[in-house]
């Protein structure tokens, strides 16, 4: 026996959709409830990315100089490294900038971190230092963690900027601390950038004769064998920046 209630009520709602056919305004058949999370909430990717993106910005801060606080990366190849580091730092090689003094090395370097960091990596610890600031950093008494223990760090950290590579004098010293971190950041793919005054290849005039010094002479051929293979040149060219703000 049907209960005389329920055919009230299914006769109710038929009178109500006929009326609101009536209007136009026929039954919207119920579908699915669209309740993903937006970007501005937990659970939506590009929550999250920002998330750590604000994180890595905060670590990128406390390892820059003042300086260097408004660095930004305006070179496009210098860009497309920093974008292949943040997709996957494991294949994306190092990044070698190469000019004379003033020329904006350090500034590009320091805006490629930045990058990296603005892309919300799912890890992102830094490191930067200068060659001439290492090396005094692994000599005897240098550190109280000891030499082997800072250039273990130095060579395991994620992400690595080293600074003005080339400028110390060379000695068998500084060329055996410098192959092991460039070997064990080789071997283990860790992203490096590297800048130096030296050109990467000796530039040479007319007899075939080099005209300055160039990294393999000032490094060794061990290293720059290693740094050729995955490594990005940039060359910045241009007159000294410093010297044209100070005369401006």
């Amino acid at each position: 026996m049907t209960d005389p209630i329920t055919l009230d009520n299914a006769a109710a709602m038929a009178r109500l959709n006929a009326g609101l056919a009536a209007r136009g305004l026929a039954e919207v058949p119920a579908g699915p409830v669209e309740d993903s999370p937006t970007p501005d909430e937990p659970g939506h990717p590009e929550y999250h990315r920002r998330q750590r993106a604000e994180w890595a910005l905060d670590r990128w801060a406390a390892a820059t100089p003042p300086r260097y606080k408004e660095a930004d990366a305006m070179h496009p190849t210098v860009q497309a490294w920093a974008a292949r580091v943040a997709a996957n730092p494991t294949t994306a090689g190092n990044l070698l900038l190469t000019g004379t003094t003033g020329t904006g090395k350090t500034h590009q370097a320091y805006g490629a971190l930045r990058r990296i960091a603005e892309a919300g990596p799912s890890t992102y610890e830094i490191r930067a230092t200068t060659a001439a600031d290492m090396y005094g950093l692994l000599r005897p008494k240098g550190s109280e963690r000891g030499a082997e223990e800072e250039l273990r760090r130095l060579a395991r950290v994620p992400l690595l900027l080293l600074d003005d590579l080339g400028s110390a004098k060379a000695t068998e010293w500084t060329e055996e601390v410098t192959y092991r971190l460039v070997n064990e950041r080789y071997n283990a793919c860790r992203p490096t950038i590297y800048t130096s005054n030296l050109p990467a290849r000796a530039v040479l005039d007319e007899q075939g004769r080099p005209l300055g010094p160039d990294l393999t002479s000032a490094l060794g051929e061990r290293i720059v064998s290693r740094l050729s293979e995955d490594t990005t040149v940039v060359a910045m060219t241009g007159t000294d920046r410093r010297r044209d703000r100070g005369a401006a």
